[in-house]
């Protein structure tokens, strides 16, 4: 039995708070997904215990674990949409990265992407934070800045984020990555920057949301994530998407030239090759 027949099932044994949860989640099943209590109590404006005891009541340990029933439904659903043959998946992955491309281009704004660039020409010092999938696009981003001449230091171990944070001042710039604009190591890492005047550019698909929040700039991503599914590779394709038309603009604004930039780290690395 899915969360919507629980729900349906013991629809009339809620109290008239309960039904107000129930109404919700059954018409916005995807806010749940990406959204935390706050935001469900925001939403249908009950108490956390309201909430908590809903999900009791229809058979879940708590919210947490309701949540996570809500995101297999969606993830199952997602996966079951291409069947028709056994090789569907190989134009459902082009179909997804594709979609995704498009989706992150129609969520640029060249305003904000013009203010992140002159933050990173302003900059002494470049940070690029991510953690877990996004951190491998903090690394990739960091690599991407290097070969056009800008030094960047990627970190995506949460204690060194801090640490370093601690110790920034108005001439850094702060590169983040989080999808959900919820990550708390991001967060935690970001208000300690922001404390000490770094300015701030957060790359995420909620443009309003904690991460964001602390942001100079918000550039927009479009992915999102269920809980399941997680980590994978349309939503680094959006970012990294964003990531090289940040430092494509970079060029293009100043005048860099690319290739000579290249050209001096080829030069760097060349021998580095086993013959």
């Amino acid at each position: 039995m899915d969360y919507q027949e629980r729900i349906k099932n013991y629809y009339n044994h809620f109290t008239k708070s309960e039904r107000k949860v129930a109404d919700f989640i059954l018409s916005q099943s995807e806010k749940v997904i990406s959204g935390t209590m706050k935001d469900i109590k925001r939403y249908t404006h009950v108490g956390d215990a309201t909430i908590i005891r809903f999900a009791q009541k229809i058979g879940y340990s708590g919210f947490a674990d309701f949540k996570i029933d809500i995101a297999k439904s969606f993830f199952s659903k997602k996966n079951n949409d291409n069947t028709n043959d056994s090789f569907s998946y190989i134009n459902t992955v082009r179909d997804n990265l594709i979609d995704a491309i498009e989706k992150t281009r129609s969520n640029v704004h060249v305003d904000q992407l013009e203010k992140a660039i002159e933050l990173i020409h302003e900059a002494k010092y470049i940070f690029v934070f991510g953690v877990g999938s996004s951190g491998i696009s903090a690394q990739d981003t960091a690599s991407r800045l290097l070969r056009c001449g800008i030094k960047a230091t990627a970190i995506i171990d949460p204690h060194y984020q801090a640490q370093n944070a601690s110790l920034m001042n108005e001439d850094c710039t702060v590169i983040a990555f989080s999808l959900s604009g919820k990550t708390r190591d991001i967060y935690e890492s970001l208000l300690v920057a922001k404390k000490y005047h770094a300015k701030i550019i957060v790359i995420t698909t909620y443009p309003v949301s904690p991460v964001a929040n602390l942001a100079n700039v918000v550039l927009q991503t479009a992915i999102e994530e269920y809980l399941i599914g997680g980590g994978s590779f349309t939503g680094r394709v959006s970012q990294l998407y964003i990531a090289d038309i940040l430092v494509t603009g970079y060029d293009a604004t100043y005048d860099i030239d690319p290739i000579a930039m290249k050209e001096k780290v080829l030069r760097s690395i060349i021998n580095k090759s086993i013959d």
